[in-house]
């Protein structure tokens, strides 16, 4: 676990399974995530169910913060719970973490609640190649030739998966949920991008629980703001699924951000390994969901699966 002050990717790699195995991890939580979501979003309100969300994220890493303040000698010979102090130019960076992750999770979510998820899957697994172009430009990666081939074979999934769109009456250019869908996904590029410099210099745990606070306080202010007026016609109802929104994302985002502590690590190997959580909400949307045209979709979640295999040879 690196400090505050850590510094970074060294010429020295560790070896990858080790921060692969981290991201396959986060892959396998991420995707059942992405189904208690699709489940507690159907026929409910939107904004309650994220601030639930939030809620109960905040209520896992708070004991973490408080214990870390009451008792830092005892906790920090614990580093994967410590949550270090920090100040106000810490903290400032935490909370554009916030807004960045609560803009994508707004969209994904209003997107989600209209759309297959067989449909969504596969649009998010293709954010890695977003993050392929920032993280070569920003942090100077270099994709050998596996692990370029893994990513075109993403790309052409999406082309692809617009053609199954299209016989559910899903224009992906007209659609106002697929601009959703891939605004979501911009933004959670731009985070992964984000995550890569805030691991660069502070503490997993420090960004994880007081990104969750943050978040949390915000949806405060939003839910009263502009769900509360139109609860009539977005009515809320509880479901047993929304609290697993929450323990599954957390547990998925602490193998992440751990994955990306670790020097050595490629954000756009590791952001692509962790859209392999498409694989768990295709097979859950058909098994639970009742999609349509599974067949099709189905040749789109293959490419997928084989770049998942060539970014792990390349990577070795």
């Amino acid at each position: 676990m690196p400090p505050e002050t850590g510094t970074g990717n060294t010429p020295d790699k560790p070896d990858p399974p080790m921060w692969l195995a981290f991201a396959f991890l986060s892959a396998l939580l991420l995707g059942f995530y992405d189904v208690f979501k699709k489940q507690s979003l159907d026929g409910n309100a939107v904004l309650p169910v994220l601030l639930l969300n939030t809620l109960f994220s905040s209520l896992i890493f708070l004991p973490f913060i408080l214990l870390s303040a009451w008792m830092p000698e005892q906790m920090a010979a614990h580093p994967l719970i410590y949550v270090p102090a920090a100040g106000w130019e810490v903290h400032r960076l935490i909370l554009l973490k916030s807004l960045i992750v609560l803009s994508s999770w707004m969209l994904g979510y209003f997107g989600l609640k209209h759309l297959p998820i067989t449909i969504v899957g596969p649009i998010n697994a293709t954010r890695p190649v977003m993050v392929l172009v920032g993280a070569m430009l920003i942090f100077g990666e270099r994709l050998n030739l596996w692990q370029w081939i893994g990513v075109i074979l993403a790309a052409v999934s999406f082309l692809m998966l617009s053609r199954s769109g299209r016989k559910e009456g899903i224009d992906f250019k007209h659609n106002r949920w697929i601009f959703c869908i891939v605004l979501a996904a911009l933004l959670g590029a731009v985070s992964g991008l984000y995550d890569k410099f805030l691991m660069r210099r502070l503490d997993p745990m420090l960004v994880q629980s007081w990104y969750n606070l943050y978040q949390l306080g915000i949806m405060s202010v939003v839910l009263p703001a502009l769900w509360w007026p139109h609860r009539a016609s977005s009515p809320f109802h509880w479901h047993w699924s929304i609290p697993l929104i929450s323990i599954f994302l957390s547990a998925a985002d602490f193998a992440y951000f751990y994955a990306l502590s670790l020097d050595g690590s490629m954000i756009s190997v590791v952001s692509m390994v962790r859209r392999g959580s498409v694989i768990v909400s295709f097979a859950f949307g058909a098994m639970l969901f009742r999609e349509k045209n599974l067949r099709s979709k189905a040749v789109d979640l293959v490419l997928v699966l084989i770049g998942m295999l060539f970014l792990y040879w390349g990577s070795r």
